[in-house]
């Protein structure tokens, strides 16, 4: 009695794998371009009194390039330059950097999913 067992595919496995780990790398790019376009946008949107404000502006790219974080709170009225207080309204300057960028990101991102 003779029994036997194939097994196949590994070839299309190993090229959609390696279509995957080449679309994480080039989403990792597009997450890195599009953070420093915004950190970029950030800082010349920030108001200008000092230059303290526009210098402390940050750009953190996290979780294995996965995330950028644009910091407009390391100083400590960063805050109120952004949202405002009950005696005076803001002047936004990471909210605008944001709405100005997700666009392009969203675009970037859609276009290495076709």
């Amino acid at each position: 009695m003779s029994f036997s067992c194939k097994f196949s595919g590994f070839e299309k496995l190993t090229e959609s794998l390696s279509e995957k780990i080449l679309r994480a790398e080039l989403a990792k790019q597009i997450v890195k371009r599009n953070g420093a376009e915004m950190h970029e946008k950030a800082q010349r949107f920030a108001p200008v009194d000092t230059g303290t404000l526009k210098r402390s502006i940050s750009l953190d790219i996290v979780d294995g390039g996965r995330t950028a974080i644009v910091r407009g709170d390391n100083v400590e009225y960063g805050v109120y330059q952004e949202y405002g207080t009950r005696y005076q309204s803001g002047t936004p300057f990471v909210g605008p950097a944001f709405k100005e960028q997700v666009g392009k990101f969203k675009e970037d991102m859609r276009g290495i999913l076709k």
